[in-house]
């Protein structure tokens, strides 16, 4: 699933709605060292829009309490949730009693992994790959304890994408679930998500989406990808720190959680493991309102179809950032990047780069940016198993730079020029 509206698409009123969103993000207002802070660090962490902001503090003011209380601001509390639960219902496209709140997306995978786990036999088999966040490798591989057996599907390292010659040799009549991402954190590769669903209907295999890195920068439709569950961070697309999972309803009610006993035994609740970060829970909702009033679409449409102009008005925004971006880096001999290079391909990833200077640590980079009021990120970024087949493990990983739609094209210019100067301190 990488198409995107081009960019001859993407109406002026578009655009300046998106370049005007900036004004709510009291963060962007931010100066280190005398200068404005330019945030590329979004993979890692997105800003909250001032009606987030507004919404978390409303709840502590008013509403703060836990759920199943008969007074007003347990009772408020209970309305909070099942107004989130319905926003992130249309972001999934799916229904609110398929959506899950947990505290990230990785507690929210164990949790899921262990109860896949309790119908498992020895030499069943998981498919996970290679360009993926460890939360979507380590839950998995953790059911090796059971004589689950788990394989690992290679990437391409030319441009950090999937071999799906060798994806589809990987799933066999064992296979009862392919782990995949939909786009790399390190890289930005947006993976053909709709080839591996087909793939695993065809063995009656299970699939687990993470959406972590592709939501803020895409439309996610469980509906159209007919995935079983899709797992993101709110705090990747502008909302607090939280998790939340689709799960399709048959699985949610077939398989068994691990919980307390009093806990609620019907889902979703029954998924949500202990008392909820409520607070969290109205952000979330509020970050949902903000992405559909980036919609051109009347507030009388459906809160989907907001979301649907909107995220495809972002997808296309960025794609202006990433084409930039390509394009200067293409231009410095000095740097490595790793992933799609190809401007002509830049619907099939999403703004953000993990590359290196040559001669330059990581890290080394990552400070002189830093220095310059340029928020980067360098490591990893939980991506072992990538990190570890680009050779980079025992150098530091590599630097990640991020955009999403508060970015601007000045701002790509000004990391590039930076970037540049940083040539100057190799040895």
């Amino acid at each position: 699933m990488t198409s995107s509206v081009p960019v001859a698409d993407l109406s002026s009123v578009m655009i300046q709605r998106i370049r005007n969103s900036r004004q709510q993000f009291p963060a962007l207002l931010r100066q280190v060292n005398g200068r404005p802070a330019v945030f590329f660090d979004g993979p890692g962490g997105t800003q909250v829009s001032r009606r987030v902001i507004d919404a978390v503090t409303a709840y502590y003011s008013n509403s703060n309490a836990n759920e199943g209380g008969l007074f007003v601001t347990s009772q408020e509390t209970v309305v909070v949730v099942e107004q989130a639960r319905s926003a992130m219902a249309a972001l999934f496209n799916c229904d609110a009693d398929e959506v899950v709140f947990g505290a990230n997306a990785t507690t929210i995978t164990f949790a899921i992994s262990r109860a896949i786990g309790r119908t498992l036999t020895a030499g069943d088999e998981i498919v996970v790959t290679t360009l993926d966040h460890d939360c979507n490798v380590a839950p998995w591989k953790a059911l090796e304890e059971l004589g689950v057996v788990v394989q690992q599907v290679d990437v391409n390292p030319e441009d950090c994408t999937l071999d799906m010659i060798d994806f589809a040799s990987k799933v066999n009549d064992k296979t009862k679930l392919i782990a995949v991402g939909f786009a790399s954190n390190a890289v930005g590769t947006i993976n053909d998500v709709e080839a591996v669903v087909r793939l695993a209907r065809e063995v009656g295999a299970m699939v687990y989406v993470d959406a972590v890195h592709y939501a803020p920068h895409a439309l996610m439709d469980v509906k159209k990808l007919d995935c079983d569950f899709m797992v993101c961070s709110p705090y990747k697309f502008f909302a607090p720190h939280m998790g939340a999972l689709y799960g399709k309803r048959e699985h949610l009610e077939r398989l068994k959680p691990y919980k307390v006993r009093p806990a609620c035994i019907n889902p979703p609740n029954c998924w949500e493991v202990g008392t909820q970060s409520f607070e969290s829970i109205a952000g979330v909702l509020a970050a949902v309102e903000y992405l559909a009033d980036l919609s051109e679409e009347t507030e009388q449409s459906s809160l989907r179809s907001r979301l649907v102009s909107a995220m495809r008005g972002i997808q296309s925004y960025e794609q202006i950032l990433t084409e930039r971006m390509l394009n200067g880096l293409a231009k410095m001999p000095e740097v490595t990047l790793y992933g799609i290079k190809d401007v002509a391909r830049a619907s099939s990833r999403t703004p953000t780069f993990g590359l290196n200077v040559t001669g330059l640590a990581p890290e080394t980079v990552a400070r002189h940016l830093a220095e310059n009021s340029i928020f980067s990120w360098n490591g990893n970024f939980y991506a072992l198993s990538l990190i570890e087949k680009l050779n980079l493990d025992s150098g530091g990983g590599m630097l990640r730079l991020g955009c999403v739609h508060y970015n601007t094209i000045e701002e790509v210019d000004r990391v590039l020029a930076v970037l540049e100067a940083s040539f100057l301190m190799r040895p």
